[in-house]
């Protein structure tokens, strides 16, 4: 396809606090009134990175448990309404995530994580000159700086071989193998941590 190109999906991240200020909800009301057509864009309603993407307030650097639910059900208002930019689902194979970027966030500034195994964070800023001259955008006020979601992944992820795609600038998609090997006994446990 053409236009297609991989991103970088990262494993390492030692960055300390990040994520540790929560953006609460009358919070997040204010930024968004106040906000430029930007902020409107990467937040705004249908958005992967808004925080009432799933129906009520969830502050997005948040884990979410987006594969215990089914994109029908938690994005029926927004596609009833013609605002779903995002969708998920799961294969015998794989799980699936695909959601249109914003304009302004593309190629250059989107970042995908995988925190301990456990979490799939996308993440990335918005303004590169506003960033905070005294520490990381992501341990203080991030939303005024980027943006982000994370997602719990499943138990059966094969997180060490997740794939990341953007086309034309626009549609993410990731995919996350699902671990034909997985098991809940601690010995199995072991070896699949050694891979």
């Amino acid at each position: 396809m053409s236009g297609c190109i991989k991103l970088e999906v990262q494993t390492e991240d030692q960055t300390p606090q990040k994520w540790c200020i929560s953006l609460a909800e009358d919070v997040f009301k204010r930024f968004l009134s106040q906000g430029s057509p930007t902020v409107h864009k990467v937040f705004g309603e249908g958005s992967l990175f808004s925080p009432l993407l799933f129906g009520k307030y969830f502050d997005p650097s948040d884990a979410f448990p987006l594969w215990d639910f089914e994109s029908d059900s938690l994005l029926s208002n927004l596609r009833n309404a013609g605002k779903s930019i995002v969708d998920w689902f799961q294969t015998d194979q794989a799980y699936v995530l695909k959601a249109e970027l914003p304009a302004g966030v593309g190629k250059t500034n989107v970042q995908i994580h995988v925190d301990n195994g456990k979490i799939l964070e996308i993440s990335g800023q918005l303004n590169q000159q506003r960033e905070s001259k005294t520490k990381d955008w992501r341990s203080c006020n991030w939303w005024e700086y980027g943006y982000v979601r994370r997602l719990e992944l499943p138990e059966d992820a094969y997180w060490r071989r997740i794939e990341a795609y953007l086309s034309n600038d626009v549609l993410l998609e990731i995919r996350i193998p699902r671990n034909p090997l997985h098991s809940d006994t601690p010995e199995d446990a072991v070896g699949k941590n050694s891979e």
